[in-house]
């Protein structure tokens, strides 16, 4: 079993989870139960799932639960440019958002490569 805090990506996924909160507090309060709940709960799901996936043993159930924290930042990623669109973003703080979350999938899928290897090295 792995824990989840020691991995650099989990790290980022949960700092670009707190800058979501605190980014759509300021969102339209019609938005609350819209766009402000599904930004929170994508980027919520990308930190949890990594740790759901340290929590089980079996590479091969690390690495399902990596891909689906893939999925989640890949919605995630749309949801930004969607507030972005429709001006709940400023430019900068979409930006900000934009590179957090590219950057959680570049690293999610090398640790997905990473894992794959070892499984199939054993």
């Amino acid at each position: 079993m792995k824990d989840f805090r020691d991995l650099h990506v989990w790290q980022k996924a949960h700092s670009l989870t707190l800058d979501s909160y605190k980014l759509t507090v300021e969102f339209p309060r019609q938005e609350t139960y819209g766009l402000v709940s599904q930004i929170r709960r994508r980027a919520a799901s990308i930190a949890a799932n990594i740790a759901e996936g340290c929590g089980n043993r079996g590479d091969g159930e690390f690495q399902r639960f990596l891909n689906i924290a893939a999925g989640s930042a890949s919605e995630l990623e749309y949801h930004f440019l969607l507030a972005r669109d429709l001006q709940f973003l400023a430019a900068k703080e979409y930006e900000k958002l934009n590179n957090g979350v590219v950057e959680v999938k570049k690293m999610l899928a090398s640790l997905m490569r990473k894992v794959e290897a070892e499984r199939f090295a054993s």
